[in-house]
């Protein structure tokens, strides 16, 4: 029911903007209102998100690690499994962002017959997501040609190397294909595993849904469709030089594009894709783990007032002599 009603959910928002792209009186809502409140919707969600994460207070390490913590000179410790120097955090969290390292790791239990349970690696799920990641970021670079003017240089590389085997006209992108399939086996590994399947839920979903909405919507405009590239980045250029244009050659599946982007950046800051910048505020991988090598205080800690053993064995002495228990202080 959660992917059901996730993706039902997907087509009526898609259905909806393709149907206002060719109504006079709603281009304008769903080329330039409706993205505008999605950003503004996005940047004070995040900042929200963010602030109250910073201001949760962490007084103790508690960082994940796989290594030997850092503690006697002749103990070899692990300083990327269990760093303890600034420097070992930014290289840990260098590779967690970049290559997803921990689910690199990352393995599944199984129950076989005769109730033996047998782990296994998730390779497949670490490669989806990098090659849906990847492919995301790059597909987000190069469409900052419709949004700059002139286009950065980086841009017109990042194009030529992505479309470096030359095939087709237009020039097949390799990363759309890339990102079709990552998306394609994340959406099955959720709707095919009985385990995955059972924890999913509507959040877990419906960003899959919206992603794939916007990839081939994209991939529909460029392939098959062929729309007006001016008449995008006339529209792109007027979102934001803060001088919105609708031109007339925009077509609906455009602004059904439009407004499946906006629902995502509207919703990201209220979901699970929030991990974007949660990675970096994470006290389980943001922090050394010095616990040994450095005494840490809790600073919220109210005042205790101490009963030493030497008190409490003054205060029961009579007793403790009467038991016949020895005695630290004659």
């Amino acid at each position: 029911m959660n992917a059901l009603s996730s993706l039902v959910l997907a087509v009526i928002l898609a259905a909806l903007a393709y149907m206002g792209g060719q109504i006079d009186g709603l281009r304008l809502l769903f080329g330039v209102i409706v993205p505008y409140a999605a950003i503004l919707i996005f940047l004070g969600g995040l900042c929200y998100q963010v602030i109250l994460w910073a201001q949760t207070p962490v007084p103790f390490r508690i960082t994940t690690t796989s290594g030997q913590q850092k503690s006697l000179p002749w103990i070899k410790a692990g300083w990327l499994e269990s760093p303890w120097t600034t420097l070992g955090v930014i290289a840990r969290m260098t590779l967690e962002v970049l290559l997803f390292r921990s689910l690199f790791r990352n393995t599944r239990a199984d129950l076989r017959a005769r109730s033996r349970l047998v782990y296994g690696e998730e390779k497949f799920l670490w490669l989806a997501a990098l090659a849906f990641h990847w492919s995301f970021l790059t597909i987000f670079l190069r469409h900052l040609r419709f949004f700059m003017e002139p286009v950065p240089a980086f841009t017109n590389a990042l194009a030529m190397l992505d479309g470096f085997f030359q095939i087709g006209a237009p020039v097949l992108y390799g990363t759309d294909v890339i990102i079709v399939l990552g998306l394609g086996y994340l959406l099955w590994r959720r709707l095919g595993d009985p385990q995955v399947r059972y924890v999913s839920l509507f959040a877990d979903y419906f960003p899959l849904f919206l992603l794939l909405g916007l990839v081939l919507s994209g991939i529909l405009m460029r392939y098959f469709t062929r729309i007006d590239a001016m008449a995008v980045k006339q529209l792109a250029m007027g979102l934001v030089t803060f001088s919105p244009v609708v031109p007339k050659e925009a077509t609906p599946l455009l602004f059904m594009h439009l407004f499946l982007l906006s629902v995502l950046v509207a919703y990201f800051p209220f979901s699970k894709l929030m991990h974007m910048a949660g990675v970096f505020l994470s006290p389980t991988r943001n922090l050394a783990n010095n616990n040994r090598m450095v005494r840490h205080i809790n600073p919220w800690n109210a005042p205790v007032k101490v009963h030493t053993y030497e008190e409490w064995e003054e205060e029961f002495r009579d007793k403790i002599e009467a038991a016949g228990l020895p005695l630290e202080r004659k």
